[in-house]
């Protein structure tokens, strides 16, 4: 992140001014708002003051031995950068929420550093720059993509090493297109010959067709026919080439695109939904396909039939060549503009195509609760007036792009008329032949159907970058949480120390604070809370879902950063709160952290979670498909599942997120012994937010606004009449009242 801005010439001079000797420039960032009003500000930090800057003015100077203490608040669309100075809280500058946020919330802890320790060096922050340098808009997540700044070329390139191995089968249609090119120029060419050597310009024969000029004139037929095949047999070895080179470029970026998704941390999956991400599999893969197999190969065709062609023309008759080129230049501006048009436009039909699928995939994944609050009208609605806007977009498009291009295709093709007109006249004057006159018009032609064809390039270019910079956004992301060059594969024990973590899935606002606990083999640990107190994020830290933003996990002494994550949650068992099935049979579901587990060790695991009875009950008992989600079943019976399923994976560690917390009072008792028999000789973590279901936890921590308040056993917590005392008493009132 860019803590370090340069001075414009103005401030740097009012700047140097004021500053002491003895004085190091550490910081440098910008501001935007003062006085309700836009400006371009700078507060310049030192290792002893801050200075306020705006448009060569020196407006305020803090020192930073009066200062104590430093925060940012977020306001309606403003921030604002406070201090503590001589008791007293004191607002050092506005900035407009968003881009400047993160770097102020760093100097918070930077300044905080250097006022209680005195240190002379800055303080540096890891987090890589989030905005475009060249037009300050925000980078895509992770990566240094800047959508509206893309290099076109990078594209292409990483393209090409992308299709090694497959060179060869992509190249067949470019070599194809050569014979294509050269067999397009001698068509013409014979046509020529075949006009004025054999017949006349009334149509009659000239002579007697016999001896030599019948042989000749079979020939050219012959060889019509000839190259025609030819021509036809090379564009079905190029289909059958391009088809099998297209769809294994598709096979190889979606299995690419695939895998890094997998890679991809909890975080960024979460950041886009299931619809855009599926979008970029299949919808942007596939125009890439189209593009590289179908385009290029045509782009190639027609640049090289407008180059040969055009020196052909230049030998027969360089005026003619002249007429071709008249109308080029004002071509050649128009498509420059219309590119411009064409990319803002594509870019927003995109969007408004994609917003369409995300909210199509959001209304079926939630058509029950639409269904429950009865609100299918106002789905429908939302629907249609999405759909809407999007059709328009494409409407609008179509209605601009059909306007466009054959106007375009008419500028292009006024040359062509006046090849018609001058080459008539030499015709008419016998300085021409008529056979010669159509060689020039079949080549002014060919001239002209390239530039028509470019014309309509712009086009297709932009959705073929669009749908490319979609996938590459996913291929170049950066994981937030990856393995190190060599991780470690480990037997786990179950020892976890957990040593001062701190961690905000915004690093400048953290959800954990400071958490320090040391947990033995074997202990099942309880972890209770206010709601938002961040239970759940402590076990995702657990499972490396996130890394921490300070301080270390240790798993039996070593650090989870350099255990493989394989390795790592192979070895985790884990039944989290909100219950996943996938759309297959119950043993499947089961097994699915084990997917060579016999049919004993499946039963065994559903009887352990109570699940055998009523799985037995149904129609085709363990092979009962379960629909997507396990919708057709009860919340409790997924929950009795996903115990099974964390069972059979016989874990060394296990995490409890609410693991009873869709299950009746009976069958909760049920399930509570066969955890407390799971749970023997295995590190256990529990959330409960019922604290009955924890009375057999050997400790219990204790979160509350994501620092641990309270650490021990049940009487030991109860004694100290804290935290957990409250949470106990408030529980018990409820259950009485």
């Amino acid at each position: 992140m860019k803590l370090m801005y340069e001075l414009p010439d103005a401030d740097r001079k009012a700047y140097e001014a004021a500053v002491g000797p003895d004085e190091k420039l550490l910081y440098c960032v910008p501001f935007n708002i003062l006085d309700d009003k836009f400006v371009e500000g700078y507060m310049a930090f030192t290792n002893k003051k801050i200075y306020k800057l705006e448009g060569g003015r020196l407006l305020e100077v803090f020192d930073l031995s009066h200062a104590t203490a430093f925060w940012t608040e977020v306001m309606y669309g403003i921030c604002g950068f406070y201090a503590k100075i001589d008791g007293t809280s004191k607002l050092l500058c506005n900035f407009v929420s968003g881009r400047h946020l993160p770097r102020y919330s760093v100097l918070v802890k930077a300044m905080e550093i250097l006022t209680q320790k005195h240190i002379e060096e800055p303080i540096t922050n890891d987090t890589p720059e989030q905005f475009c340098q060249k037009c300050g808009r925000p980078y895509v997540h992770n990566t240094t993509i800047c959508p509206y700044c893309m290099d076109r070329l990078a594209v292409y390139k990483k393209l090409w090493g992308m299709t090694k191995g497959l060179r060869l089968m992509m190249f067949f249609p470019f070599i194809v297109s050569a014979f294509g090119v050269i067999f397009s120029i001698v068509v013409p060419w014979l046509q020529a010959i075949a006009v004025d050597k054999y017949i006349k310009p009334t149509g009659e024969v000239v002579g007697s067709l016999t001896g030599n000029r019948m042989t000749g004139f079979i020939v050219i037929v012959v060889t019509f026919v000839s190259i025609d095949l030819f021509q036809r047999a090379l564009g079905v070895m190029q289909a059958r080439f391009s088809a099998v080179a297209g769809n294994k470029f598709t096979l190889v970026l979606k299995t690419l695109l695939y895998e890094k998704l997998q890679s991809l941390s909890l975080a960024s999956i979460q950041r886009r939904t299931a619809g855009d991400l599926m979008g970029r599999v299949n919808h942007d893969t596939a125009e890439m396909q189209s593009f590289i197999t179908g385009t290029l190969p045509s782009l190639f065709i027609q640049v090289a039939t407008f180059l040969i062609v055009l020196v052909v023309l230049l030998i027969i008759n360089p005026l003619i060549c002249a007429f071709v080129f008249a109308p080029l230049p004002i071509t050649v501006f128009a498509v420059r503009k219309v590119w411009e048009v064409v990319q803002r436009r594509n870019r927003k039909a995109w969007i408004l195509n994609t917003r369409t699928s995300y909210l199509l995939h959001d209304i079926l994944n939630g058509i029950r609760i639409v269904k429950c609050f009865g609100t299918e009208e106002r789905e429908i609605s939302r629907f249609k007036d999405s759909s809407v806007l999007s059709s328009n977009q494409n409407e609008s498009n179509a209605k601009l792009f059909d306007t466009i291009f054959p106007l375009l295709g008419f500028l292009i093709q006024f040359g062509h008329f006046l090849i018609s007109y001058y080459g008539n006249l030499l015709v008419f004057k016998g300085e021409m032949g008529l056979g010669t006159l159509s060689q020039i018009s079949s080549y002014a032609s060919m001239i002209y159907g390239p530039m028509l064809w470019i014309t309509h390039i712009p086009r297709t270019i932009s959705a073929f970058l669009t749908s490319a910079s979609k996938v590459f956004e996913i291929l170049e992301e950066t994981p937030e949480v990856s393995d190190i060059g060599l991780p470690i594969d480990i037997q786990i024990e179950g020892e976890i120390n957990v040593k001062n973590i701190t961690f905000g899935y915004q690093s400048y606002n953290p959800v954990l604070e400071n958490v320090s606990v040391k947990i033995n083999p074997g202990e099942m640990i309880g972890i209770v809370g206010h709601s938002g107190s961040g239970k759940t994020t402590f076990i995702n830290l657990i499972l490396r879902l996130y890394d921490v933003n300070e301080g270390a996990i240790e798993i039996d002494g070593v650090n989870i950063k350099d255990i493989s994550q394989a390795a790592l949650r192979s070895q985790m068992g884990v039944v989290l709160q909100e219950t996943f099935l996938f759309s297959g049979t119950i043993r499947d579901n089961i097994a699915y952290s084990k997917p060579y587990a016999t049919d004993e060790e499946i039963i065994r695991a559903a009887r352990i979670a109570n699940a055998h009875d009523f799985i037995m009950n149904l129609p085709l008992g363990y092979n009962t498909m379960v629909g997507e989600k396990g919708y057709s079943l009860s919340g409790g019976e997924r929950q009795r599942i996903a115990i099974a399923r964390a069972i059979i994976h016989n874990p060394r560690i296990l995490i409890l997120d609410e693991a009873t917390a869709s299950l009746d009072t009976e069958t909760e008792k049920l399930i509570q012994d066969a955890l407390n028999k799971l749970v023997q000789n295995r590190t256990t973590l529990a959330i409960a937010h019922r604290l009955s279901t924890l009375r057999n936890a050997d400790k219990l921590m204790v979160l509350e606004r994501g620092k641990l308040v309270e650490f021990g056993t049940h009487q030991e917590l109860l004694a100290k009449k804290g935290v957990y005392y409250r949470l106990v008493m408030a529980q018990r009132k409820l259950a009485q009242g």
